[in-house]
């Protein structure tokens, strides 16, 4: 007799869909998802196809040992209870010899449902184990996280997404949530919002998929040059005389400083449209006609995706898009929204997970982390890499210049990693522990960015005695290491406390009866709806108390590459870089694939229909390099080479091209990646206030013909 589960994913899309687990015989036999009154939580394929996933004959069932040399693929399978003394010994050895310093850890976001997530797990582990060295920056959005900061004093800048049904204008900026979900809600209500007439603008390099599907217009623009775009519009505004100048003196400080900025009284250089044209490529006409949309078009919402912020200045993007919602008085109302770094809400679910001690842990950016392993305490860094412990990421996949990389994963003395498959950055690890999939757990599921439900994620099939969560596996590893009460409860027991610390939630047991808890509310949650009605008694959480326009954080770190206004920065590998005549005049950026979450999923047979690998070189960009449609080509810098086929459009920027990240890492005998891997080509350099910047990258495209010096091996 066939059997109904609901769960939904743990995946870092940002949604939590529903799964309908269809389960004979104690094995699933297909998913389905369905309708609740009031929520548009359907699931996306890749929900769908988690049965592909789960009984994958590629999964990692049993721990393995490194057999042959880092990289290379071999192992054997051994016991857990080997895996786990053969790891423990190796870090009590490691800070024996050379100090807990020594012990870098990585966590990412593999997992990041509510008990069994990654990063609450592995950091209460390291936490406890002593100071450590490990990475910071948020690879998705540390610039807009900076900017949020610097200008409301908090990340949490956001809206429920049925606020957008009252917006008359909608501008998508560098966003295409057709593809990165952004909360399970946010397709049905941006296509609700269009079918009742709301006028849809995108702003992009690419005429990306919600583009195509959602808006009445796009925009093209060079990538990087955002931030100029903006203060041009700002200047339409103040020079037109169409900002809400009682918005702007009730609610923020440091307005004259940035006008000054923007008029040219500052520096001499009126920052107006047709400056903006030279260095973003939009027509100057075009830019006053948004700015003026933005202005008079009440309530509206200027959305902001985070890849333009992922960028050699993103944090400049950022901070210009929020001073322009100042400017327009959209901040606060119903209607009107101010992206920000997480752009999340707190609507009080759940923070945290399992308790995570304070730390004291050596930081180290993500993009210099390859560079710390290498170089260690001869270079800048703190500690020498002695053991790195993995979970929840492909480094070797996803951070920047991944040539560099590959040396650095050869350094460690020991490397763990959890892991469901064998990823680039599994095959240089010592030990890797397989990691359950989230059909083989019981958690609690709820989505970003406000989505105002709850999902009980059953456990649907046992994984035992194979793999265990990371939560167990450390729960494991602790006593093994002299770590006391790192997990005291039960799975069950967790879970029951967790819902009972949130009042106005269910029990445990109606949440697991009813399957979705549907948070009901009145009217959209607005961030700063408070401080706009009664900023009196609700300031700000800045030191002024309002929008600082001028932020007094930045002032003090009095580093000229963060100013204390938005500016438009130049930057190394940036537009101006393109234009200069070098070897590399290809603007590479990096979206996310309808096939993916980052790169999970690369290796899923069932969803290679909806890859789309190839490389976007505009028509005009083509012809120059004698490209036709379809082509294999290579795509190569100082730093790299990777082999792929060419999509030849006219939905693409000029002088930009694009490649979808995710696909994984394999390079060839000569070093060419025949992967496609995107980030065989990028720059590991953060931005000056810390943001990943995956999308500065400058390239060539040059067709592959057999037999040349270049031609890949078959």
């Amino acid at each position: 007799m066939e059997k109904i589960i609901t769960t939904t994913c743990s995946y870092d899309c940002g949604a939590r869909c529903l799964l309908k687990v269809h389960v004979k015989d104690g094995t699933v036999s297909r998913i389905t998802s369905g309708r609740v009154k009031g929520l548009g939580i359907s699931a996306c394929p890749k929900g769908l196809i988690q049965k592909e996933v789960l009984y994958s004959p590629e999964r990692i069932m049993q721990p393995l040992k490194r057999t042959g040399k880092r990289g290379e693929g071999r192992f054997e399978a051994i016991s857990w209870e080997e895996a786990l003394d053969t790891v423990a010994e190796q870090l009590k050895k490691t800070i024996k010899e050379f100090g807990t310093e020594s012990v870098y850890y990585l966590v990412n976001t593999g997992s990041l449902s509510t008990l069994q997530n990654t990063r609450a797990a592995v950091n209460r582990f390291f936490g406890l184990l002593g100071k450590c060295s490990t990475a910071w920056c948020n690879v998705s959005f540390e610039g807009a996280h900076q900017s949020s900061l610097a200008t409301f004093g908090t990340s949490y800048t956001g809206s429920t997404r049925d606020n957008f049904l009252f917006s008359k204008l909608l501008i998508l900026w560098g966003w295409d949530p057709l593809v990165s979900r952004f909360g399970s809600d946010t397709e049905s209500v941006l296509t609700k919002a269009k079918k009742s007439g709301v006028k849809i603008i995108s702003v992009d390099p690419k005429k990306n998929r919600s583009c195509r599907h959602l808006a009445d217009e796009w925009i093209s623009i060079r990538p990087g040059t955002d931030a100029a775009m903006l203060i041009a519009m700002a200047f339409v505004m103040i020079y037109e005389e169409l900002y809400d100048k009682n918005f702007i003196s009730n609610y923020t400080v440091g307005f004259e400083a940035f006008k000054s900025y923007i008029t040219g009284a500052e520096d001499g250089i009126i920052k107006n449209p047709n400056w903006a044209f030279s260095i973003c490529g939009v027509p100057a006409e075009k830019i006053a006609w948004l700015a003026r949309q933005y202005a008079q078009i009440r309530p509206a919402a200027l959305i902001t995706g985070w890849a333009p912020g992922r960028s050699g200045a993103g944090e400049q993007f950022h901070r210009a898009a929020s001073v322009l919602a100042a400017m327009t008085g959209n901040i606060g109302v119903k209607g009107g929204f101010v992206s920000g770094g997480a752009d999340l809400v707190d609507m009080g679910l759940f923070k945290e997970t399992v308790p995570v001690p304070q730390s004291n842990h050596n930081l180290i950016h993500k993009a210099d982390f390859y560079d710390a392993i290498i170089n260690g305490t001869s270079k800048k860094y703190p500690a020498d890499c002695r053991l790195l412990y993995i979970t929840g990421c492909n480094l070797l996949n996803q951070y920047l210049n991944l040539n560099k990389g590959r040396q650095a994963l050869l350094r460690p003395d020991f490397i763990v990693l959890h892991e469901l498959f064998l990823t680039p950055t599994a095959k240089y690890a010592d030990i890797i522990l397989p990691v359950t999939h989230f059909l083989e757990r019981d958690d609690i599921g709820h989505p970003w960015l406000g989505g105002p439900y709850l999902i009980f994620m059953n456990k649907i099939v046992d994984s035992l005695p194979g793999p265990k969560s990371d939560f167990e596996i450390l729960s494991l590893l602790a006593p093994k290491v002299g770590i006391k009460d790192y997990n005291n409860n039960s799975d069950e027991k967790w879970l029951k406390i967790i819902m009972d610390s949130e009042p106005d939630f269910p029990d445990i047991s109606t949440l697991k009866k009813d399957g979705v808890y549907k948070i009901e509310h009145d009217a959209p949650f607005i961030a700063f709806k408070e401080n706009i009605n009664d900023i009196k008694n609700n300031p700000f959480p800045t030191p002024s108390g309002k929008i600082e326009i001028y932020s007094s954080r930045f002032a003090q770190m009095k580093n000229p590459l963060i100013p204390a206004i938005p500016k438009y920065i130049p930057f190394s590998e940036g537009a101006e870089d393109a234009d200069s005549g070098g070897n590399f005049p290809l603007q590479l950026i990096t979206p996310h694939s309808m096939a993916r979450v980052n790169s999970q999923f690369t290796n899923v047979k069932g969803l290679k229909k909806l890859e789309d690998d190839s490389i976007y070189i505009s028509t005009k960009d083509a012809e120059a390099r004698g490209i036709k449609n379809s082509d294999d080509v290579f795509v190569f810098n100082d730093r790299g080479r990777i082999f792929v086929k060419a999509k030849v459009t006219g939905d693409i920027m000029p002088g930009a091209v694009s490649l979808d990240q995710g696909r994984w890492y394999n390079p060839d005998k000569s070093g060419t990646d025949i992967g496609g891997c995107v980030n065989v080509l990028s720059r590991d350099a953060a931005s000056p206030a810390g943001a990943f910047t995956s999308n500065t990258c400058l390239v060539q495209v040059e067709k592959a013909t057999h037999g040349s010096k270049n031609t890949v091996v078959y």
